[in-house]
């Protein structure tokens, strides 16, 4: 809660960049099944603005993951909803990966040829970073994140009744899980994700800690 003004402005591109990314290609997903209602929706946009979701902003920011505004999704409208569900829902945290991927590429790139200011690196690092963030921490299995969805659609059809009773519970947990962590000095969240993020990170930029 301490961060300054000046830490802020910095994370803002990197943030910035893997919201709009995530939300950006959730919509082009389910437009590209057959549902027009995220494009309908002014959805379908590489203009951050249109995908910022002011509670997730903040919580990237302060807490170190987030999200953005929901793509609106009607499921009727694809020609196999259950699996197109899932694609959609995919779509979001593949291209935070694959954009990571890129970046980190670009970052070896510059950094080995292009002679930059120390900042530019550190940006591109941390947008490399941020990217992976959102991409591990939507792919958890709880409503009303990505994994959520992508679990329902990959459960056998006898057992999605029950999924979808006990995702009612998945905000409550989820912020129960961020504040059991929070409260124990201990980040839950961070332990989990923790090493996927840094194995990855390491991977696609060449940078050990």
């Amino acid at each position: 809660m301490g961060m300054d003004f000046r830490a802020l402005l910095f994370m803002a591109p990197g943030i910035l960049f893997a919201l709009t990314i995530h939300e950006y290609f959730h919509a082009w997903t389910a437009n590209r099944l057959g549902d027009p209602t995220p494009r309908l929706q002014g959805r379908l946009s590489l203009n951050p603005i249109a995908h910022l979701d002011l509670i997730g902003t903040i919580c990237f920011i302060f807490a170190g993951f987030g999200w953005g505004k929901p793509v609106p999704v009607n499921p009727y409208n694809f020609k196999n909803p259950r699996r197109d569900d899932v694609l959609v829902s995919a779509a979001g945290p593949v291209s935070n990966f694959i954009s990571a991927f890129a970046l980190g590429l670009i970052f070896r790139l510059v950094y080995e040829f292009v002679k930059l200011p120390d900042p530019v690196y550190a940006m591109l690092l941390l947008s490399v970073r941020l990217s992976l963030i959102l991409a591990f921490f939507n792919l958890i299995p709880l409503f009303p994140l990505d994994g959520s969805h992508v679990l329902k659609g990959l459960l056998p059809y006898e057992y999605v009744s029950s999924y979808e009773n006990f995702s009612r519970y998945g905000p409550f947990i989820l912020l129960g899980i961020i504040m059991l962590g929070r409260l124990g000095g201990v980040s839950i969240l961070g332990t989990v994700l923790g090493p996927p993020i840094t194995f990855f990170f390491a991977l696609f930029t060449g940078i050990h800690f």
